[in-house]
C-alpha cells in the first residue's frame, strides 16, 4: 500500500482541485489527497470502487452513513447522491484515496461469465458497500496507477486491468448483490436507463412519464424503486443534479450566481436561490465566496510546508 500511497500523494500534489481531488487521463481512475478535515463535499457518484489509503471519510449516500478509515474500499454500486466529509487528515498524514469507476457492461460480462445468483428483493438492495481492502484489489489499482507514466500503453493494457478488477469485485464479499445489481432485468439497471437521461438533458424538464417509460416501469413502480435507490424522488435527484452542476460552475469557472442558475435550466433565480440555501446551508454568493476563501487557505497552508520543508 506504501506505493499507492506515494503515487496518490504525488500525483495530487500537482494535478489535484480546491477540493484535492485530481482527475488523471486513465479512463475512471482518480484520486484524492485533503491535508486537514473538510467540509461536506456534494456530488453525485457514478458506480465506482474507493480504496482509503490512509485518513478518514465519513460518507452519506441514500439513506446509509458509514465513515471509511484505512485499508477499506467502499463500493457505490449506482448513480447515487453523496455527501462526503473528510474527518480524519492531516499535513503529515493525509487522507489519501484512489477510486475507480466501474464499467456495467464489464460487470454484466464477468457476472455472466461467473454464473447467476439468487435476485435479490428490492428491500435487500443496496448500494453502498464496505469491505477490507484485498491485495489483489489493491494490486489493480496499482498497475492502474503506473499507466500514468506510460499513456502509450493505456489502451493496450487498461482493458485486461480493468476486466480483473471487477472479476475480483464480484468475487469478492459483496459479490452476489454485485451481481444481482448488474442483472440487465432487475430494479437497479433498469433504473440507471432513467437516470441516464436524468444526467444528460439536467437542464431541461423531463416529464416523469418518459423516465418511467426508460425503466419499463409503471409510474407508480417507477416513484417506489427510484426512491428506494436513491432515498429522492426523480424530482429531487433532478433538482440536486442542478445545484451540484450550479455550484461548480461558480467555484470553477466563475460564473455569478444568477448566471450560473440559468445556466442549469432555472428560469426563476428567487427559486434556484431558495433551493440552493436549502442543499448547502448558504446563499449561493456567500457559499461560493466562503468556499474560495477557504480554498485560498489551504492552498497557502500547503505551500508553506512545501517550503518549509524544501528549507
Amino acid at each position: 500500500m506504501d506505493i499507492l500511497k506515494h503515487a496518490v500523494h504525488t500525483y495530487a500534489a500537482r494535478h489535484a482541485n480546491r477540493d484535492g481531488l485530481a482527475l488523471t487521463p486513465v479512463p475512471g481512475l482518480r484520486m484524492m489527497c485533503v491535508e486537514s478535515p473538510h467540509g461536506d463535499l456534494h456530488s453525485i457518484y457514478r458506480p465506482l470502487v474507493c480504496l482509503v489509503l490512509q485518513g478518514a471519510k465519513l460518507m452519506t449516500v441514500g439513506r446509509e452513513q458509514q465513515v471509511f478509515t484505512a485499508g477499506q474500499s467502499l463500493i457505490v454500486s449506482a448513480d447515487m447522491p453523496v455527501v462526503g466529509r473528510i474527518v480524519q487528515a492531516s499535513q503529515r498524514e493525509p487522507y489519501l484515496a484512489v477510486a475507480v469507476e466501474l464499467e456495467m457492461t464489464l460487470l454484466r460480462e464477468v457476472a455472466a461469465q461467473l454464473g447467476s445468483v439468487r435476485a435479490q428483493r428490492p428491500s435487500e438492495t443496496r448500494t453502498l458497500f464496505a469491505e477490507d481492502t484485498n491485495a489483489a484489489i489493491l494490486d489493480c489499482a496499482v498497475r492502474l496507477m503506473r499507466l500514468l507514466d506510460r499513456p502509450d500503453a493505456t489502451s493496450l493494457l487498461r482493458p485486461g486491468i480493468m476486466h480483473e478488477l471487477h472479476y475480483w469485485l464480484l468475487s469478492g464479499q459483496h459479490g452476489a448483490a454485485l451481481r444481482s445489481l448488474a442483472d440487465p432485468d432487475g430494479h437497479a439497471s433498469r433504473l440507471a436507463a432513467a437516470i441516464a437521461i436524468l444526467r444528460a438533458e439536467y437542464r431541461s424538464r423531463i416529464p416523469v412519464e418518459r423516465l418511467a417509460a426508460a425503466a419499463a416501469m409503471s409510474l407508480t413502480a417507477f416513484h417506489k424503486h427510484f426512491k428506494h435507490m436513491t432515498s429522492l424522488t426523480p424530482g429531487q435527484y433532478h433538482k440536486r443534479l442542478r445545484l451540484i452542476e450550479a455550484r461548480r460552475l461558480m467555484l470553477d469557472e466563475g460564473f455569478s450566481a444568477t448566471s450560473a442558475g440559468f445556466e442549469v435550466g432555472y428560469e426563476s433565480i428567487s427559486q434556484f436561490t431558495h433551493e440552493y440555501r436549502r442543499t448547502f446551508q448558504a446563499p449561493p454568493k456567500r457559499d461560493a465566496l466562503r468556499t474560495r476563501s477557504m480554498s485560498h487557505a489551504i492552498k497557502e497552508e500547503m505551500q508553506d510546508a512545501e517550503r518549509a520543508s524544501a528549507a
